[in-house]
């Protein structure tokens, strides 16, 4: 183990970061400064001490990864990265929490430097923690397998701070087993145990034993108690040997219970609710410098000699990366070809041979775009190594398995269904749909591969949270959504979506694809690969649909653009336009035959998805839905709300505004009007009314 230099201007500094901390938010007279304070010498350990990190290069993928689960301590990291020269700097501290500053509320992704993942809804930076772990394992496996454990450039470890929140949230309790399952080593997370939260003493509502419900989980627990001895004492190198035992085991993930005085050492206000989320107040902050040897009258003050003893960091990680490189240098000249998959994976760019690989589904077959969705999903994973994923409990009706591909995860829990490897491609969450969106998360922002994830659309609200936290970080994940209709039948209105793609389409940034048939859907996997902006959800039908003559009707292609003219109609500019996406596209198709047949010229317009269809220029939009044609029909087994803007005052809207029953999915098509007779009514009443 090594040994742990630790000097006098390293107290110095931490006592710094505690006074920092306090000042950010009595400046700004808002935040949270308890823990922050508390943290600093867990903190300032990991950042100076521990974590193989180069201040000056926050893209290093030798690094380890640090994560702050309990983000509206946010102050924990920020003083961290202002102290290591990481970008932030003394006018950036004073900025906490205002307009356009580095240091937001809470941190965030692609906003500060150093920042690995948003964090604020408690609980998910400790989930997505499990994904990263998941990552740096799996791409160890895709870059380097044989190398001996230690020994490869790509392995490293992953950090957590949790608070009492992250430990209490669901979430974590659907995470923490599947990392103890997965036998993550290269997870260690640090759990703040001061017992306060907002309420005040946690006592009034947690009082389980963690460590025992961790250890249940499969993990190793260790404890270091700074108030063991009746007085406080920041016992840093007692933290450090826990940290050392933790990386020294290889086949767990570590929890290390860390019990603090939250706001520590301030006289009035430490152990109390009133330090954890609020101001000191000028008389308690000037108490805290005094006890600390600062000058009350000043703020923001760091001596010159901790600052220069702090940003030593930036020399170390430059020697750590250094050494990094020649191991890495030494394997990429004994392996080319994993060489050049790397560095295709991190520009993000398919390889060669996708649209060779995708399949082409014949007409005059009905297939489910579930089904079709499978097939796709094994055809690319035979040319794109960095494509895994599958499902919570539901591989064989999510159809989100890799053919041929083995599971991810020990060997020792290979079933008899199931072959394990430590670096398979096919991940099983169990019934965890919250943890899956989060490790999802962790594993898209630790690297470029691209994992998907899979369940019922309807459970969906079961992970909206990480859906959601996606499309705000802008990480590109992959949610499979089947069963995307009350088509799904007769498992009844607990199972039916009704509401489900209209309040998913409300999340800005998130791609809602909902493919007509199996061709659509190979288009639609092709460009959700392709595009790296933000997440997206693939919505999928349980039911049987046509594959549609692409020699009638228009190539697939037009999928890419969100919204295309599937079927032209007899005059240059249409009488009507029957729009529509998914399982409902075929009954437009139907009605707009009918229609022409009695002289009524009607476009046909599949949209997979509105959010691309919005970024394509005017031009475009307009060769689709012409302005001057008012006379409109959306059809889609939901909620009609998003359709508003396509089908305009005169439209109408075959949608349905209730939730579903219990009957086969005929059934209640017809009667929730789900027709293709419904369509034609309704285009001759939008005709009337344009």
């Amino acid at each position: 183990m090594p040994e742990l230099s630790w000097e006098a201007v390293d107290e110095t500094a931490v006592a710094t970061a505690k006074i920092l901390a306090a000042d950010a938010v009595e400046k700004v007279g808002n935040g949270h400064p308890g823990t922050a304070m508390s943290l600093a010498p867990a903190a300032y350990l990991l950042f100076q001490k521990v974590m193989r990190r180069n201040p000056g290069d926050q893209t290093w993928i030798g690094r380890d990864r640090f994560i702050l689960s309990a983000g509206h301590s946010s102050l924990t990291q920020y003083v961290q990265l202002y102290l290591g020269g990481d970008g932030l700097e003394l006018d950036d501290l004073k900025a906490l929490r205002t307009w356009g500053s580095k240091t937001p509320g809470h941190p965030e992704y692609h906003h500060t430097d150093g920042v690995e993942i948003t964090t604020g809804p408690l609980g998910q930076g400790l989930a997505s923690a499990v994904g990263f772990a998941y990552a740096a394992r799996y791409e160890r496996g895709l870059f380097d397998p044989e190398a001996a454990a230690g020994t490869s450039p790509f392995d490293h470890f992953v950090y957590v701070i949790a608070g009492d929140g992250d430990i209490q949230e669901g979430v974590t309790s659907e995470s923490g087993p599947l990392a103890g399952h997965q036998q993550l080593g290269n997870l260690i997370a640090i759990y703040d145990s001061n017992q306060i939260s907002i309420e005040d003493d946690t006592t009034i509502a947690f009082t389980e034993d963690v460590a025992k419900r961790y250890e249940a989980y499969g993990w190793q627990v260790l404890t270091v108690d700074w108030k063991k001895t009746g007085e406080y004492v920041e016992d840093v190198h007692a933290l450090y040997d826990a940290i050392q035992t933790a990386k020294g085991e290889t086949a767990k993930p570590s929890l290390i219970i860390l019990k603090t005085i939250i706001g520590w050492p301030s006289p009035k206000k430490q152990n109390t609710g009133k330090i954890h989320g609020s101001a000191l107040g000028a008389e308690e902050l000037a108490a805290v410098k005094q006890v600390l040897g600062f000058d009350p009258e000043k703020s923001f003050d760091v001596a010159p000699e901790v600052i220069a003893h702090t940003r030593q960091a930036l020399e170390r990680g430059a020697a750590a990366q250094a050494e990094w490189t020649v191991g890495f240098d030494a394997w990429a000249a004994a392996n080319p070809e994993r060489k050049k998959l790397l560095d295709r994976i991190l520009t993000g760019a398919l390889p060669d041979g996708v649209d060779e690989a995708l399949p082409v589904f014949e007409a005059g077959k009905d297939v489910s775009t579930r089904a079709a969705s499978g097939k796709v999903l094994s055809a690319l994973g035979a040319v794109i190594p960095e494509l895994w994923g599958g499902s919570a409990d539901l591989a064989e009706s999510n159809n989100t398995t890799i053919e041929g591909a083995k599971s991810f995860i020990p060997v020792e829990h290979s079933t008899h269904e199931w072959s394990g490897d430590p670096y398979g491609r096919v991940l099983h969450f169990g019934i965890r749909e919250h943890a899956m969106g989060a490790i999802l998360n962790g594993i898209v922002l630790h690297g470029n591969t691209r994992p998907f994830g899979g369940t019922f659309l309807i459970f969906s609200d079961y992970m909206r949270p990480a859906v959601r936290l996606a499309a705000l970080m802008g990480a590109p994940s992959i949610f499979v959504w089947t069963h995307d209709s009350v088509a799904l039948g007769e498992d009844g209105p607990t199972h039916q979506p009704i509401e489900q793609l209209t309040t998913l389409r409300a999340i800005p940034g998130l791609d809602v694809v909902r493919p007509a048939d199996a061709n659509e859907v190979s288009v639609a996997w092709r460009t959700i690969l392709e595009r790296r902006k933000g997440p997206a959800g693939i919505a999928l039908s349980r039911q049987n649909l046509p594959v549609f003559d692409r020699s009638v009707v228009a190539s697939a292609e037009g999928v890419a653009k969100g919204a295309y003219v599937l079927v032209e109609g007899s005059k240059p500019t249409p009488d009507v336009i029957l729009l529509g996406s998914g399982s409902e596209v075929q009954f437009a198709v139907e009605a707009a035959a009918e229609l022409e047949s009695t002289g009524i010229a009607a476009r046909v317009v599949s949209v997979p998805c509105q959010e691309w269809f919005e970024e394509q220029d005017a031009a475009y939009r307009e060769s689709v839905l012409p302005a001057a044609v008012k006379a409109r029909v959306s059809i889609e087994a939901g909620l009609g709300l998003t359709w508003r803007p396509y089908v305009g005052d005169a439209g109408r809207s075959i949608s349905i505004e209730h939730f579903g029953a219990s009957a086969d999915y005929k059934t209640l098509y017809r009667e929730f009007g789900i027709t293709t007779e419904a369509v034609v009514s309704a285009a001759k009443e939008s005709l009337s009314a344009s």
